[in-house]
């Protein structure tokens, strides 16, 4: 365990970037639980690429769901149906991870789904600079669909229940404390220890953050194939 600033943290993930030697994009998940802080390290790390002199493309899951009545076909509150029905990883591959992966051309799409529109997108296609780092963050990155598409795997960890609060201060605009809190204690939560079980994300992980306190982070190379590390991770 590393105990470090969030300055610390950052510049370490730099370094795990760097150290990958592939002769295409550089492809980073940054996993986590719903409401982890993995969308906030994402952003933060793509921004010290960037000083850095490294082109980053930055993406997320959330540009890649299946239309509003897929996702909720087993019902809105289904913990099934958040990991099964929720994102279309075959597209995720076909047009952002494989095409910048090895024997990939570069030419990628960052998106397929407009989640203001609840539409399929097709934006302009993109073609990578081979040393480019793709930051892509959200959650089950680590699943057996996507888990060898990745050159670093990061998985930002937090306390389940922890996220609960989390997510009524960052949805309170939007959603009462009642209905945030049955989202995440029905669908989230029971979604991502059905992950845990299914998957085992952070024993393929590279780095785990422990991200209980984000100004005062501890991370830890993951040991594979030991299984203590997911269960802290699930908030056993």
């Amino acid at each position: 365990m590393i105990h470090g600033t969030r300055d610390e943290l950052i510049g370490r993930l730099v370094e795990a970037v760097g150290s990958v030697a592939v002769a295409h994009p550089t492809r980073v998940a940054v996993d986590g639980p719903p409401a982890a802080g993995k969308t906030t390290l994402a952003d933060e790390l793509a921004v010290v690429l960037r000083d850095r002199g490294r082109d980053v493309i930055r993406a997320t899951i959330d540009d890649f769901l299946f239309p509003r009545a897929q996702r909720y076909r087993r019902g809105e509150y289904s913990a099934e149906g958040c990991y099964y029905d929720t994102h279309d990883n075959e597209a995720l591959n076909r047009v952002l991870l494989d095409p910048l992966g090895p024997g990939g051309n570069r030419r990628f799409q960052r998106a397929v789904y407009d989640s203001t529109a609840d539409a399929v997108l097709s934006p302009p296609v993109t073609t990578a600079p081979a040393d480019a780092v793709l930051v892509f963050d959200g959650v089950f990155l680590l699943r057996p669909e996507l888990i060898d598409r990745w050159d670093l795997r990061v998985f930002v960890s937090t306390a389940l229940e922890r996220t609960v609060d989390r997510a009524v201060i960052r949805e309170r605009q939007v959603s009462t404390r009642v209905d945030v809190e049955r989202r995440w204690r029905e669908r989230y939560i029971p979604s991502q220890q059905l992950y845990f079980a299914a998957a085992y994300p952070t024993w393929h992980a590279d780095i785990v953050v422990h991200n209980d306190e984000p100004q005062r982070p501890v991370w830890e190379i993951a040991r594979r194939g030991d299984p203590l590390p997911e269960a802290r991770a699930a908030g056993e």
